[in-house]
């Protein structure tokens, strides 16, 4: 899979810009502020209709305009084909070949991107739910019903909360309707736990190879933590009956998906508790790079590879060792405020940018 072209119209400190990419390797340099994360942000908005960096979609419209538009022309298997994100006040729009998609579910998993930036590297210390968003992220690329069925769960789960409320505040024992809902947002829960479970074995596949092939020690998994996890419809049903009455007290569904999480373990150690932050952050850039694997296994073509501000994470020879395993069909992406950090064999098979004030030219860097 590969981005031949962009267009972008009033995106961030753009206001009309046309770039066409090479097929493997391209970098883009400049001062901070200049416009190269916008540059992997519209690529990223164009395969998951959402920013990594921002919430809120209208702040990605140039300031003084009322409208954005990120449009991409996507080669896969031999077929091109025109992608399309628009963002105004009104809302969000997506389009595939010039035809709108009412749902999102429809455009979502159609370009497949693995972005890997700074913020990345704190994800092992972060809260459960920021790991949760990204095995949500990474799945639903995978799989396009993932999406909807996380919806199902989310709308049942709000259900669920809401009745247990009002059932403590009516003093309402009857659990009739709550055994309905229950056993609904079960069923939904297993349908993600099995596919979060296949996710991380996946992964577990070639995780701790590409670890010790850029960093040259340690053993890494990945392990998932969930109450869902090698339980059946029954036994799940049992253990949030014996819950009622503490959830309608609290107001709040205990068990679930919802409180799945995710723990790296170098070694035998949990890297949350026991590593240090090198090991942690490269543990993160060898999941990442994993997941390249996991599609091309499942979908038999590489994604978009994006590594955002890699040489402030990592020196000259890790980032060396990670290029020089990347397959010759990983369309990479990769920006930097030093271009003369890179390795020189590097740069003579890349196509670099030079990016200044929204300005974007082709660099030759004899």
């Amino acid at each position: 899979m590969k981005v031949e072209s962009l267009n972008l119209v009033n995106f961030r400190n753009y206001e009309n810009l046309n770039i066409e990419f090479d097929n493997f390797l391209n970098i883009f340099y400049g001062k901070n502020g200049s416009g190269k994360t916008n540059l992997i942000e519209a690529i990223y908005l164009l395969s998951l209709t959402k920013s990594f960096r921002i919430s809120n979609d209208k702040t990605l419209i140039r300031k003084g305009n009322i409208k954005a538009k990120v449009r991409g022309e996507i080669r896969n298997k031999g077929y091109l084909t025109s992608y399309c994100v628009s963002i105004s006040n009104d809302g969000k729009t997506v389009e595939i070949d010039d035809q709108k998609k009412d749902k999102i579910s429809d455009y979502v998993s159609q370009i497949n991107v693995i972005l890997f930036n700074p913020v990345d590297t704190r994800l092992i210390d972060e809260a459960p739910e920021k790991r949760r968003k990204l095995l949500n992220i990474e799945i639903s690329q995978l799989y396009k019903e993932y999406l909807v069925v996380l919806a199902n769960y989310q709308r049942i789960l709000k259900q669920r909360n809401f009745y247990l409320r009002s059932m403590y505040v009516n003093g309402n024992n009857d659990t009739s309707y709550l055994d309905i809902v229950t056993k609904k947002l079960v069923e939904y829960g297993l349908l993600i736990a099995n596919y979060r479970a296949k996710f991380i074995a996946d992964i577990n596949k070639y995780i701790s190879d590409i670890y010790q092939s850029i960093f040259k020690s340690g053993e890494l998994k990945v392990k998932y933590v969930s109450s869902y996890k090698n339980k059946t419809e029954s036994m799940l049903l049992k253990s949030y009956q014996k819950n009622y009455l503490k959830e309608m007290e609290i107001g709040k569904t205990l068990l679930g998906i919802h409180h799945d999480d995710m723990e790296f373990i170098l070694d035998n150690n949990n890297l949350k508790e026991w590593g240090s932050e090198g090991q942690r952050k490269n543990a993160i850039i060898a999941f990442k790079l994993a997941e390249l694997n996991v599609i091309y296994e499942l979908k038999k073509y590489y994604p978009i590879l994006i590594l955002d501000d890699l040489f402030s994470e990592l020196d000259k020879e890790k980032i060396t060792n990670i290029l020089k395993m990347l397959n010759a069909e990983v369309q990479t992406f990769i920006t930097t405020t030093e271009v003369d950090k890179v390795d020189r064999k590097v740069l003579k098979k890349a196509k670099i940018f030079k990016v200044q004030d929204g300005m974007i030219e082709e660099d030759l860097h004899e």
